[in-house]
């Protein structure tokens, strides 16, 4: 009786969970394949005919290296996506990304219910993984303009070059607030203030397109030259303990729903189609395993009907060491309320796991199909069914002199002058044009790939002039001055050259080497040498302004008296015109410090309104000059 018993029970598990769908309606005839049936009615149809196995797939992002038409084809994968640098071939064309693309969609549309596939791409300052896409100055640079408008184009211009390489999804924006500048992600942060970090939130609609009326709070992406966006990471991964990378923030709810939660609520109103969890902890709890903040208020308080995807591995990371019990770590991302895990260390491992789960009922099927759910509401709203095919129509876009212009006017608005001579009486800046001769100096005056930091071509950013292309400060420099003005270039000057030369005035250029994520970790925030030796060589004898390209307030006190002109510039990507502009009084500086630039690394954490407030400069500095084009 007993054994009878259990083969009754197990059998009706077969049936819950078997391979043969519950809707017996011919495919040719489904509703969901009908674009004038209601959203929510295709939706409820097309899973009405997946399998459990379907679904699954549909829950699984593969690394475009990985997503072979047999593993799609396989387990019916529902996206793919590159991770850092990882590209068709090096310097790949549009022509080239789209081929990847339309093969990888091909093998999904040849599956049994053909659910075309979302595939995704860190695109955080432009299409940064592209080669000759524009690269836009990283969000340090974008909170000090204060410009939601001027973010929302930069949107419209990502989406574009994106959907020239057929790619349909940005992992961005990042709408971290960072609380402490030794942190690695500082740069992808628009400010340390909650407020300015929600007005910058504009550029979801300018990747996705405007939210039609009636639309708030449900996902939308307007066509095919716009991108599902995503809002990263949930939540506190600005306040971890230190700065360092995806640990611990220590935060009571007031702390969470005044600085680090703000921006979500901006992000779901204006239809954000995904959220990114966060790699980090909030109060010891891995963000990836809390569904107290992502089923119970992202998705329930803040009714968000998008996709909530992991971060690369992040359910492998839930455990310590990486990947121990992994089992345990997918029950708790799946049941936290994570609806897609991107990247995994064995994929025959994860959909084993998952299978047998809910097989077991550890995972619910109530929690699978409210995942595949908001999947489908994402492809549906996007158009995917009805044109999952990417084409060469906007392959122009990619790198286009009017999105080059405007990250030109982008880097011009993200400068922030914070020292211009040794009073208001006598400024260096703007420089003139015209002089016999002038010195241009430091590592970052003729490097391209520091102007651009790290999320550029490859994860951590390189060293060099030839990763894309763009214009050097250098470059950029000789382009603006008079023809008659010699310009000399070297890249650590000893004093003898400065003695023997008669220099008009020196402009120095230096700063922070790219890196990403916790390779960026600093806990002392110092500019290494040669930069602050070029700084004492040349500023002690002759007049200069250094420029400081970096994606953080970095250590500058000590060398403060002895520059004439100081410039943070942060990460302005491929367009170093825009420096040369403002420098030369083409247009004014207008720029304010969305971060407060610390005295001592001793200091921090140390942001606007704390009682030990005692800045370098503060929050909200900056000077201005007027445009003086005669100069």
């Amino acid at each position: 009786m007993c054994a009878l018993s259990y083969f009754l029970h197990t059998l009706g598990l077969l049936m819950l969970c078997s391979s043969v769908a519950a809707n017996e309606e011919p495919l040719s005839n489904a509703k969901y394949k009908d674009p004038k049936e209601p959203l929510e009615v295709r939706i409820k149809n097309l899973m009405s005919h997946m399998t459990l196995e379907e679904k699954l797939g549909q829950m699984v992002q593969v690394e475009r290296v990985n997503a072979t038409t047999k593993v799609i084809k396989k387990y019916f994968i529902g996206s793919a996506f590159s991770g850092g640098g990882s590209v068709p071939t090096p310097n790949a064309t549009p022509e080239a990304w789209v081929k990847m693309v339309n093969k990888i969609q091909k093998a999904a549309l040849s599956t049994r219910l053909g659910i075309p596939i979302i595939y995704g791409i860190d695109a955080i300052h432009g299409h940064n993984n592209a080669y000759n896409a524009t690269i836009f100055p990283h969000n340090v640079g974008l909170g000090v303009t204060r410009d939601p408008n001027l973010v929302k184009r930069i949107g419209e211009a990502t989406a574009l070059e994106v959907r020239a390489t057929g790619i349909q999804y940005v992992f961005a924006p990042c709408i971290a607030v960072c609380r402490d500048p030794r942190w690695g992600r500082c740069y992808e942060s628009y400010s340390e203030d909650h407020r300015i970090v929600q007005q910058m939130t504009e550029i979801i609609p300018g990747l996705q397109g405007d939210l039609p009326k009636g639309h708030k709070g449900v996902p939308f992406v307007a066509g095919k030259t716009k991108v599902a966006a995503c809002a990263k990471h949930f939540v506190g991964d600005g306040g971890t303990l230190r700065g360092m990378n995806a640990n611990n923030t220590v935060v009571n709810s007031n702390g969470l729903l005044n600085i680090h939660m703000p921006a979500y609520y901006d992000a779901v109103n204006k239809g954000v189609a995904t959220v990114m969890v966060s790699y980090s902890s909030l109060n010891g709890l891995k963000m990836h395993a809390n569904k107290k903040l992502i089923t119970g208020f992202l998705k329930k308080k803040l009714k968000f009907k998008g996709i909530v995807i992991s971060d690369y591995l992040g359910v492998d990371w839930i455990t310590t060491p990486v990947h121990t019990n992994y089992s345990h770590s997918v029950n708790a991302a799946i049941t936290a309320g994570i609806d897609m895990i991107m990247g995994s260390s064995n994929l025959t491992e994860l959909i084993d796991v998952l299978t047998s789960q809910v097989k077991k009922k550890l995972i619910p099927m109530t929690r699978i199909n409210d995942a595949v759910e908001r999947i489908l509401r994402v492809k549906f709203t996007m158009g995917l069914f009805e044109d999952p095919m990417a084409d060469h129509s906007l392959a122009n876009k990619l790198g286009c002199k009017e999105h080059r212009e405007l990250a030109r006017e982008v880097v011009r608005k993200s400068l922030v002058l914070l020292k211009n001579g040794e009073n208001a009486d006598k400024p260096l800046l703007p420089l003139p044009k015209k002089a016999k001769k002038i010195l241009v100096a430091g590592t970052h005056a003729d490097n391209l790939g520091y102007q651009c930091g790290g999320w550029t071509i490859t994860w951590q950013g390189l060293n060099s002039n030839n990763l894309t292309t763009g214009t050097t400060i250098l470059t950029a420099v000789k382009n603006t001055v008079d023809p008659t003005t010699q310009v000399v270039y070297k890249e650590n000057p000893d004093t003898n050259l400065i003695k023997s030369n008669h220099f008009d005035y020196a402009i120095v250029v230096i700063g922070e080497t790219p890196y990403a994520e916790g390779y960026g970790d600093s806990t002392n925030l110092t500019i290494a040498e040669p930069g602050p030796r070029t700084m004492e060589n040349v500023c002690g004898l002759v007049k200069c302004v250094v420029v400081v390209i970096s994606g953080r307030p970095v250590m500058m006190e000590p060398y403060v008296r002895e520059i004439d002109a100081l410039v943070a510039a942060w990460l302005p990507g491929t367009e170093g015109q825009g420096v040369a502009d403002v420098l030369f009084g083409d247009y004014g500086f207008t720029g304010k410090l969305a971060r407060t630039w610390f005295r001592t690394v001793d200091q921090l954490p140390m942001n606007v309104g704390d009682p030990h407030y005692d800045p370098l400069y503060p929050f909200g500095f900056g000077l201005t000059t007027k445009a003086n084009k005669q100069l």
